[in-house]
């Protein structure tokens, strides 16, 4: 029998190779090992947790025993990979097992970026980057008013609309002028932010975090301006960078995140990377949807038959009731201008270039409804 398809990672990118393979082929032998404890949930639904009355015990779809039986497939909780053997095919265990392996998915995910603060609280600020990460903030809000969240991204808006809703003073602060900085133009970041104060955030824009201090019971945010934020927890959430440790320290090509070609083939025949961790021919999208694509083109690879990951445009969904948010935000080098149509109940940004093709857009309130007839008109993200 051939060597198995080892995966390592169990979030989304893991689960989603391990089903599309399984679905391909009832044979081939699968082990996924799982640095925690390797239960099936989605991440994304962290961020709305409190808005949809889920534990952090009820976002747990499966247990990792299920899923093993569910895909028939060997799964390995709280095993964690030290390093792989790229010249023998194998993959050494913290425990010092060896593994070997005929095919080997990097699906590590990434981590959540960690802003270098002084201050005798700065050990004390939280980030939610998993299920486990989740439950200690959660256990954390009981009997607290005042939450700080640094980073109005995506992450952070979710989590400010959550909070809020739930009945908590929520302050963001953020070095944008606005929340989304990256993804809307600023009559639609506008938009947002009046929608999420609508529900008590306070935002502190062009304001960067120098310090946390910790006073009596109060964490106290000492901004560049001189300004001071009080607060009873404080959420980091400034980002994800890809977890490139484990393929760095085999040699695999790095940049950004995992380089991979279009058959998210590393720079070894025998290695693959999807996710969070993956720089698919230039490009990192720490998204679900692209997780999807590239989970079944690797699977039909993985199966004897070579299938190029192909991204069609991938609208994402902002999931911050008080706003309705739909963004598919056009590339980085593409020349254009957003036109923008603004409403009392709705923004809808539409960016295109000197021809009128559209190349990217972005939807709040009641215009989301247009998503799918927009996105359908948006040029692949990868062919």
């Amino acid at each position: 029998m051939d060597d198995p398809v080892v995966i390592i990672g169990s979030g989304l990118a893991g689960y989603a190779v391990a089903r599309e393979l399984r679905k391909l082929t009832a044979e081939r032998q699968i082990i996924m090992l799982s640095a925690d404890h390797g239960g099936f949930y989605s991440k994304p639904m962290l961020s709305n947790a409190l808005a949809t009355g889920k534990t952090p015990e009820s976002i747990i779809n499966s247990n990792a025993q299920k899923m093993a039986e569910q895909l028939n497939i060997t799964i390995r909780p709280n095993t964690r990979v030290v390093s792989i053997d790229i010249e023998n095919c194998a993959i050494k265990l913290e425990s010092d097992e060896q593994l070997s392996y005929g095919a080997l998915v990097l699906a590590v995910g990434a981590e959540q970026v960690r802003l270098p603060l002084q201050g005798s609280g700065a050990s004390e600020i939280m980030t939610v980057n998993n299920v486990d990460d989740y439950k200690l903030f959660r256990n954390s809000l009981v009997g607290k008013k005042k939450v700080a969240i640094i980073g109005a991204g995506l992450i952070g808006c979710e989590f400010a609309n959550d909070l809020a809703t739930a009945g908590y003073e929520v302050d963001v602060i953020d070095i944008a002028s606005q929340p989304l900085g990256r993804l809307l133009p600023p009559a639609a970041g506008a938009y947002l932010q009046s929608r999420l104060e609508s529900v008590g955030v306070t935002f502190h824009f062009e304001a960067s975090t120098q310090a946390v201090d910790r006073v009596d019971n109060c964490l106290c945010l000492m901004l560049a301006s001189g300004k001071k934020v009080e607060a009873d927890i404080i959420l980091s959430s400034v980002g994800l960078t890809p977890s490139i440790q484990l393929a760095q320290m085999a040699g695999l090509d790095i940049n950004r995140g995992i380089v991979v070609d279009q058959l998210l083939k590393t720079s070894d025949d025998r290695i693959y990377a999807l996710g969070d961790c993956a720089e698919v021919v230039g490009q990192v999208l720490p998204f679900v949807m692209p997780i999807t694509h590239a989970a079944r083109a690797l699977a039909a690879t993985l199966a004897g038959n070579s299938t190029p990951v192909r991204y069609p445009a991938m609208p994402v969904l902002v999931k911050t009731p008080a706003c309705p948010t739909v963004v598919s935000p056009p590339e980085a080098n593409k020349q254009g201008a957003w036109q923008v149509e603004s409403g009392e109940e709705s923004v809808k940004a539409l960016y295109c270039d000197d021809s009128g093709n559209l190349l990217g857009f972005a939807l709040l309130g009641k215009v989301i409804s247009e998503k799918s007839d927009l996105a359908a008109k948006l040029p692949a993200i990868l062919n």
